[in-house]
């Protein structure tokens, strides 16, 4: 089964649970995979038991409108089908194929346009949610998403570590998490909620359940007006620490390698050149890259000499 949507009218007649990490994937990575599939494995449970289907996607955009170039989005659509392939994480292709600089303003809408009953959770990193005030509207994103945010700590010295999301660390103290609230812009934290669950809107049957009214028509509710006062725009921080690797880490050491092995002679650079190779597919340590890029992705870039990797040409 394709784990890509390209049509904007696609809809699921029920309500759904859809979740969305945004960003460049340039090039996927890991850590793009493990925070997905940790929301995707939070929520499951959730839905099932209210008989609801879930959808966790990526969402690569056309270009950071914070980035001046991106590689070709035909080259970042093919590593993320590589990398999700066998994985329950789907990609939605709304952004990808735009003229940048696409917005998230502009695709949270169009997302609650196209699925108006469904629960819409927007998955950024705390980075980037203290930041939201200088995004284009990005105060008003909660407005039309719930958004769930992971508490991302930053790589010293710019190296990348080899720790990912902690389920042994997954004891925040109180301070921890009353630090990490006040993070967020001032205009937000009023939407904070403690629990994943809340960001969650009631179907139909439960807003008929809560009801003291004596509707006895399920069509006569206006659910889009409930879920806008119920709890649309709610905020969960999720607590336990995330590695902040990065593409661009990434990228770097790539041309780092690339840099290294072009000083060497030709006859050396050959011989130099397997050893990533193998190192990538038998998950070595010796190579960093071995833990944050999938090895069916790492070979795509080696084949296509991305970023810079003229080790392998």
């Amino acid at each position: 089964m394709p784990n890509t949507s390209t049509s904007p009218q696609e809809k699921t007649p029920a309500p759904a649970i859809r979740a969305y990490l945004g960003g460049s994937f340039d090039p996927v990575h890991n850590g793009h995979l493990e925070v997905a599939m940790s929301v995707y494995q939070h929520l499951l449970p959730i839905a099932k038991q209210q008989q609801l289907s879930l959808h966790v996607s990526l969402l690569p955009n056309a270009r950071s409108p914070f980035k001046t170039q991106s590689t070709d989005p035909n080259h970042r659509l093919a590593m993320l089908k590589l990398a999700t392939e066998n994985t329950p994480i789907q990609i939605n292709e709304l952004e990808l194929w735009q003229a940048p600089p696409v917005y998230t303003i502009d695709s949270v809408r169009t997302l609650r346009q196209q699925y108006p009953n469904d629960s819409l959770i927007f998955i950024m990193g705390m980075d980037s949610a203290h930041s939201l005030d200088k995004w284009k509207e990005g105060l008003r994103l909660t407005d039309h998403v719930n958004l769930w945010v992971f508490n991302r700590d930053s790589c010293t010295d710019g190296e990348m570590s080899n720790s990912t999301i902690s389920s042994e660390n997954n004891t925040a103290t109180a301070q921890d998490v009353t630090f990490l609230k006040s993070q967020l812009p001032l205009s937000l934290q009023p939407y904070i909620t403690d629990s994943p669950s809340a960001l969650l809107t009631p179907t139909t049957q439960q807003l008929i359940d809560s009801s003291n009214s004596n509707i006895t028509d399920p069509d006569s509710i206006d659910l889009k007006a409930d879920l806008k006062s119920t709890n649309q725009g709610r905020i969960y921080i999720d607590p336990r620490p995330i590695t902040a690797v990065s593409s661009t880490q990434i990228r770097e050491q790539l041309q780092r390698i690339d840099n290294q092995t072009n000083k060497m002679p030709v006859t050396q650079r050959q011989i130099t050149s397997i050893a990533p190779i193998n190192d990538i597919i038998s998950n070595t340590e010796s190579n960093p890259l071995a833990k944050w890029l999938n090895p069916a992705v790492y070979q795509y870039i080696i084949a296509h000499q991305l970023y810079s990797a003229a080790q392998f040409r």
